[in-house]
């Protein structure tokens, strides 16, 4: 049995995958605060919703996956139902597999783990980390929970800071380019919807070059450039704006971000990543 603890956009995304992966409705439990989450949970996905209690005694694999600074009150409320044969597996941004092991009693194995938002559709990128009790059996666990639904590699804990700003947001960065771009077709003259499909063909071809040539990017965008032309002319002025030094500063700012959650998070601030 697999517990969902906490059903946000990241847990409920979680749920749905592993409810796609094949895995019954019967195996899986979520926990809820409000009632009418709680049947709304019910009646799309057909599992059982309760409290965090409850579910944590009900499953073997815990998934926390609340906000950073809700994190310290829900392992206060479930810790005395967590006993050391559990794996905790760990969602939220900034949290340490220390900060967790801290405040369950016993050797409880963690993982901590980084995923994204294209779990949605089997696209996710996560990374994984283990703590001090956790082993091989138990970051292979984790894997087989998320592979089914991405991309899974395991790092140093003390990168993860830096996979959640890359990873984790990087999503939000891609939309926001597709934004823009979609934005200066319309400036040019192209209506939206059009510009859309277009812009998000574009990203869609590049990320799949990306992955099935396995060529460097530099090697890519070189292809696509030539003396004198139009793309070169595009990135020169991107070079001008320095947008690849905006990108620098913009993804070191969400680690630090990261890290701040990580040592206060019990400290209100803005949710998500």
């Amino acid at each position: 049995m697999i517990a969902i603890l906490g059903t946000g956009k990241m847990g409920e995304a979680l749920l749905s995958g592993l409810l796609r992966a094949g895995r019954p409705p019967s195996a899986v439990v979520a926990a809820a605060r409000r009632e009418d989450r709680a049947g709304e949970l019910r009646a799309r996905y057909g599992v059982q919703v309760t409290d965090a209690t409850s579910a944590a005694k009900l499953a073997d694999t815990l998934m926390l996956a609340v906000k950073p600074q809700d994190m310290g009150t829900l392992l206060a409320e479930i810790a005395p139902a967590v006993p050391a044969d559990r794996l905790v597996v760990s969602v939220a941004a900034g949290i340490t597999t220390a900060f967790i092991e801290r405040r369950l009693a016993g050797e409880v194995p963690v993982v901590r783990v980084m995923s994204n938002t294209p779990v949605l559709v089997d696209e996710a990128m996560s990374v994984i980390s283990a703590g001090a009790y956790a082993g091989e059996e138990h970051l292979r666990r984790a894997e087989e929970l998320l592979r089914p639904v991405g991309k899974v590699l395991r790092i140093p804990e003390s990168q993860q800071d830096a996979a959640t700003a890359l990873s984790g947001s990087g999503p939000a960065y891609v939309y926001y380019l597709v934004e823009a771009m979609v934005d200066a077709a319309i400036l040019l003259g192209m209506a939206r919807g059009a510009a859309l499909e277009m812009v998000t063909q574009a990203v869609y071809g590049a990320a799949t070059m990306l992955r099935e040539s396995g060529e460097h990017p530099v090697i890519l965008r070189e292809a696509v450039t030539s003396p004198g032309g139009t793309t070169i002319s595009a990135i020169a002025e991107l070079e001008k704006h320095r947008v690849r030094a905006a990108f620098l500063a913009a993804i070191e700012a969400a680690r630090d971000r990261g890290r701040e959650l990580g040592t206060d998070p019990d400290a209100p601030g803005p949710g998500g990543r």
